[in-house]
């Protein structure tokens, strides 16, 4: 049958060395609302699609297939129908992958043409070899672990794609069992792209899911790596605020932007007065640099007033906006109150479902949640709270608790994980929350899961509180500097300079 191709189509040119197999490789499942959910993972920075339907008929491959290719073709997204020649002709598809058993990229070639992208899932080092001599683009190989898609009858796992890396020199996707928590592993070990269903297409949110394993391949990059805006309020005394985020961003090897919320009058002592930027300028500054400069994550600290958090969420929508840190500032070191009534309403109606991850202490959680919290059992519920509001995770700082190691309690919606520290008796530790929270947002940048970007988040905080040096005559601030120089000098496990 024949049917009208009217439609967007994405040219691929297979005679440039770029490949457009890279990245977030995602394939379909069976389940209900496909192209909605495609869609929302194709927002968090998907690659490639590959369209997998061993159950429809003809007639409903095609329809499918035809609203899912105009998707991809909207967003630039390159398509690939999986082991189904003559739905990968109609379709006029981007490219074939093939099973071992599928045919051979040799005929399918012929087929489709020169320009059209041909894969081939290999479980071994010859299979990838052979797939590479019979003109195969890429190969898709794994199992990296144990899935519950299907049975694995091959399982050769992260260490064998080392080896494979090693002969071959087209594109890897690696596939089987990848999620954002072991996908580091996987990348660090050669994956050029790695291949992934339920992990993305079963979440709640699936651009969300695609955006955290997006994030992981920055850890390929040059420093400085990834970039970092941070909105926040300026402290003249340069202890806390944007300039410790800045400088925080900037010694753990990320790029920082900023976004100034409000100006302070402040030293080590407190703060002497404020000055709010009007909110049409907060988002004029927003506009300047999420139109220019490719952010990867949002972090915000001291945001002032109703009008400004309205703006903020306004933007961080309208750009799409998905792995934002909110630090949620309240009371300076010295007490001032940094945020109204008003302005706390409207940060929990309208910024709260922005969070990525939100990281309060306790007095702040106690505000945020009404809930008098005197123990780590009182952290819990009120990270359960929190998360309920709309943060996706949650990581309660338990420095205020006035006994015992210092813990930081993480909730992800469903489970907890603990962050035990020795606890440091000093008066310095002016820009703690903000500096903390600015290293788990240079680390998630640089490539690293959630968990781990906190736990070496911690690693430098408590670093720098130990190193802090007294300067001026109340809470002074703590050494960024030293702690980064002592984090790298770690070696390659903590920093990759």
């Amino acid at each position: 049958m024949e049917h009208k191709k009217d439609f967007l189509r994405l040219v691929v040119d297979r005679e440039t060395t770029d490949s457009p197999i890279k990245g977030v490789y995602l394939i379909t499942d069976h389940a209900d609302h496909l192209t909605e959910r495609v869609r929302g993972a194709l927002s968090g920075g998907v690659t490639v699609l590959q369209y997998r339907n061993k159950m429809g008929d003809a007639e409903d491959k095609f329809t499918v297939g035809m609203e899912l290719k105009t998707i991809c073709a909207e967003a630039g997204i390159t398509f690939i129908v999986n082991d189904d020649l003559e739905l990968a002709r109609e379709l006029d598809a981007d490219g074939l992958h093939l099973g071992q058993e599928d045919g051979d990229p040799i005929g399918a070639r012929k087929l489709l043409g020169p320009r059209k992208i041909i894969g081939v899932s290999t479980h071994n080092l010859e299979e990838a070899l052979r797939a590479e001599a019979a003109g195969a683009d890429y190969i898709g190989f794994g199992a990296m672990y144990p899935t519950g898609s299907k049975d694995i009858e091959h399982l050769p796992g992260p260490d064998m794609l080392v080896e494979v890396k090693a002969k071959v020199k087209i594109p890897v996707v690696a596939i089987g069992g990848i999620n954002r928590d072991n996908g580091a592993r996987v990348i660090d070990n050669g994956a050029d792209a790695v291949a992934v269903i339920s992990g993305i297409l079963g979440s709640r949110e699936p651009g969300l899911a695609a955006a955290e394993l997006s994030l992981l391949f920055n850890r390929k990059g040059a420093f400085p790596r990834g970039n970092v805006l941070t909105i926040a309020g300026s402290d003249s005394g340069g202890g806390a605020g944007i300039q410790a985020d800045l400088k925080t961003v900037t010694l753990l090897g990320s790029y920082g932007a900023s976004v100034i919320t409000a100006l302070t009058a402040q030293n080590t002592r407190g703060v002497s007065a404020i000055h709010g930027v009007p909110p049409e300028f907060v988002a004029e500054q927003l506009d300047a640099v999420l139109s220019d400069i490719r952010i990867d994550v949002v972090k915000t600290g001291m945001l002032f007033s109703a009008e400004i958090i309205s703006v903020i969420a306004d933007k961080l929508g309208e750009y799409n906006r998905k792995i934002v840190v909110i630090d949620p500032v309240m009371l300076a070191k010295g007490g001032a109150e940094l945020i109204d009534h008003e302005a706390l309403a409207i940060f929990k109606k309208r910024l709260m479902a922005a969070a990525y991850l939100l990281t309060p202490n306790i007095p702040e959680a106690e505000k945020l949640t009404g809930i008098a919290i005197s123990n780590e059992d009182g952290m819990e519920q009120a990270a359960r709270a929190i998360c309920s509001m709309g943060a996706r995770n949650v990581l309660i700082k338990g420095g205020h608790l006035p006994e015992g190691i210092a813990v930081d309690i993480l909730y992800d919606g469903s489970a907890f994980t603990r962050f035990p520290v020795p606890r440091i008796l000093t008066k310095n530790t002016h820009g703690t929350g903000c500096t903390l929270a600015s290293a788990i947002a240079a680390f998630l940048a640089q490539g690293e899961p959630l968990p781990v970007a906190i736990a070496k988040a911690k690693e430098f905080i408590t670093t720098a509180i130990k190193l802090a040096q007294p300067l001026g005559k109340g809470h002074g601030p703590v050494n960024h500097y030293r702690a980064a120089c002592e984090l790298r000098d770690l070696g390659p496990g903590t920093r990759d300079r």
